[in-house]
């Protein structure tokens, strides 16, 4: 199993709006492409006073699965994304591969 992890740090004042947005439009439209089994949204607990950072994971069955999703979607649902969000909540990516599951 693939985890896809985008962490992004969102600017306190739009929190509430990004949270919203994610919930009923972005994370849905990731998930009906098919390519990912799950997804969660997880608020990164930390000291920091610039913002709040949130880690969203996303479950694949396969790399293949994610190649597919970067080639035939990922530029897309990035470019709404940062039209709306790439100066008040930007992001980084990490891909894990799950080693065991306990």
């Amino acid at each position: 199993m693939i985890i896809y992890n985008i962490t992004a740090n969102v600017d306190l004042e739009i929190v509430e709006d990004w949270l919203l947005w994610m919930k009923e439009e972005h994370i849905p439209k990731v998930l009906e492409t098919k390519l990912f089994v799950s997804a969660t949204i997880n608020r990164i607990i930390s000291n920091s006073d610039s913002g709040s950072s949130y880690a969203i994971a996303y479950k694949s069955k396969s790399l293949a699965d994610l190649q597919k999703y970067e080639t035939l979607f990922a530029t897309d649902l990035r470019n709404e994304y940062n039209l709306k969000y790439s100066n008040s909540a930007p992001t980084f990516r990490t891909i894990m591969e799950i080693e065991k599951e306990f």
